[in-house]
């Protein structure tokens, strides 16, 4: 089997879950011994030479340390068009034994759907909140109460980019159409069996592959503009989605809430989708120096790590963190992340009067995103709509309780995480104070976590996606 696979991130270029579904998935056809051609975009300076480290968003690596991926580029090439798209793809070499059946192609396409105009802002506002955070810590270690010390002045935003609209920034749509054209021109030279889509902004190239060649088009969904924006989708991303559902011979959804959604909002047929669920990294011995990270300290910290965006829930998490702090002292909540409500986060969190116990650290990677999972008591996904939800399994892997929204796609496969509705705050507080004051409920919770996810297999995701490439192939042929 020979995988035309369509991405527009991956390790260490990520900003969210899907990254890492890339690598997991990636990596375990090929360990299956399943060609797979990955076309990835990524703006390169002609001429230049770059290392692509090891996976950063969970701060797990391969554990060999040679996670590197040489980068040539071509000699300066005019702005790519239909015609001249074919000057503009850079070939990557893999070195992995993990990724022995996988080729890397770059083109020069900038995809980033979730950097907003807000953001560039909101990371001064972050910033600024770190800062004055520090600047109370001294005060908080003897006194519980908020720092009355005057905040250093906020660093000045850095400007917006040009164009885009209140949800996309930059001219993302114009970005997808290179993305697409250039895939092309890679997919003219190349044989393969089945194109493999993820998300929107590459379904537009897997129809373009797919037509061009006569193969069987897969369209793997990870998340809908419904999960995104709510009820304010943008038309033309639902425009988009739809067109490549339909256009697909089959269709992979993340889970079985997602699969619900496509068959309501996006009148795919039923038979025609099939739920893959992800899985999360398996490793083998200690996962970090124990002396390291041992912290001395009489706090319990209550872990967020996600987008800070409506999807996500993080005002829910910031009422369920002030009725904690009602009946409990010792505690401090961690946002990690970045996003378009980050400033509303930052001043709900101060008209709730709980600013000086949550911490806004920002978009965290590699060993910060592992150092943080490290020091955590808990970790909550209160999500308002969640296809799945690789976090929740990555806190599982460092041995960290879990509480997740019932409105998860995540809830499906787990028994031992509590599981709350998003909305009611009440309940997910007792579920935190709960685990914090019980250290059976706690040892429980990780110790069959820790069990349940061992069970969970990129490779059994692997085997099911080659089961959805043998169907279109088929479904193709008649």
């Amino acid at each position: 089997m020979r995988v035309f696979m369509l991405g527009w991130e991956f390790p260490p270029f990520i900003s969210g879950g899907l990254g890492t579904a890339c690598y997991g998935l990636t990596k375990a056809l090929s360990a299956i011994d399943t060609e797979v051609i990955f076309v990835l975009p990524r703006p390169l300076p002609a001429g230049s030479k770059t290392d692509l480290p090891e996976p950063s968003r969970n701060g797990k690596g391969n554990g060999n340390g040679n996670g590197r991926v040489s980068v040539r580029s071509p000699a300066p090439a005019p702005e790519p068009t239909p015609s001249t798209a074919s000057i503009a793809p850079q070939a990557l070499g893999i070195k992995l034994d993990e990724f022995e059946h996988v080729t890397f192609r770059a083109v020069q396409a900038a995809l980033n759907p979730y950097q907003t105009a807000i953001e560039f802002e909101a990371e001064a506002e972050t910033r600024r909140v770190a800062h004055e955070l520090a600047l109370s810590s001294s005060h908080d270690s003897s006194d519980d109460r908020p720092s009355t010390r005057k905040p250093a002045p906020a660093p000045a935003p850095r400007p917006a980019p040009a164009g885009g609209n209140a949800i996309y920034s930059g001219d993302l749509f114009t970005e997808v159409q290179r993305y697409a054209s250039l895939a092309t021109e890679i997919a003219r030279n190349e044989e393969f069996d089945v194109v493999h889509a993820h998300d929107w902004l590459t379904y537009p190239a897997g129809m373009a592959v797919a037509a061009l060649k006569g193969k069987p088009l897969v369209v793997h969904v990870h998340s809908t503009e419904f999960d995104r924006a709510g009820a304010h989708i943008d038309q033309r991303i639902y425009d988009i989605e739809r067109r490549g559902m339909l256009a697909a011979m089959k269709v992979i959804a993340v889970s079985h809430l997602t699969k619900n959604l496509l068959i309501q909002r996006y009148g795919v047929e039923p038979d025609k989708i099939e739920v893959v669920y992800n899985a999360v990294e398996q490793h083998v011995g200690a996962l970090y120096d124990v002396e390291k990270y041992s912290i001395k300290r009489g706090e319990k910290l209550v872990l967020f790590l996600g987008r800070i965006t409506a999807q996500k829930g993080p005002e829910y998490f910031l009422e369920a963190a002030k009725k904690v702090l009602e009946v409990m002292d010792n505690v401090k909540f961690v946002m990690a992340g970045s996003g378009d409500m980050i400033r509303h986060a930052i001043e709900l969190a101060a008209g709730l009067g709980i600013g000086h116990k949550v911490l806004f650290t920002g978009f965290l990677r590699g060993p910060d995103v592992e150092r943080v999972f490290k020091l955590a008591d808990l970790y909550v996904m209160p999500s308002v709509s969640e296809p799945f939800g690789i976090a929740p399994l990555e806190a599982m892997a460092n041995d960290v309780p879990v509480i997740i929204s019932k409105q998860s796609g995540v809830s499906e496969i787990l028994q031992h995480a509590l599981k709350v509705d998003f909305w009611d705050t009440n309940e997910m507080a007792n579920k935190i104070v709960a685990v914090l004051r019980h250290p059976p409920l706690a040892r429980m919770l990780r110790e069959e976590g820790g069990f349940e996810i061992s069970k969970l297999s990129w490779t059994d995701s692997a085997e099911a996606c080659i089961k959805v490439y043998e169907a279109a192939i088929e479904a193709m042929r008649d």
